[in-house]
């Protein structure tokens, strides 16, 4: 199973969106500050996930996220 999430910091102005086979562990390393892109802007809360079982369609949404459509998407109905 892969999941494409999206994290708010809890200021909320900062998202990240990211990819994983481990939801809770991955979350678990942000909050830690073991991530180098999203240490300064934590903690993290989960804003949303989606779980796929086909990599390749996870990993296009994924991209489609963090292209600028995408986030508007993602701000507007996530």
């Amino acid at each position: 199973m892969k999941y494409v999430y999206i994290l708010e910091s809890l200021d909320r102005l900062h998202f990240y969106v990211g990819i994983t086979d481990d939801l809770r562990a991955r979350w678990a390393k942000h909050n830690a500050g073991e991530v180098p892109h999203t240490s300064k802007f934590g903690p993290w809360r989960l804003k949303t996930y989606v779980a796929f079982s086909n990599a390749k369609q996870a990993v296009a949404f994924e991209r489609c996220l963090k292209s600028a459509s995408g986030r508007a998407f993602a701000k507007k109905r996530l």
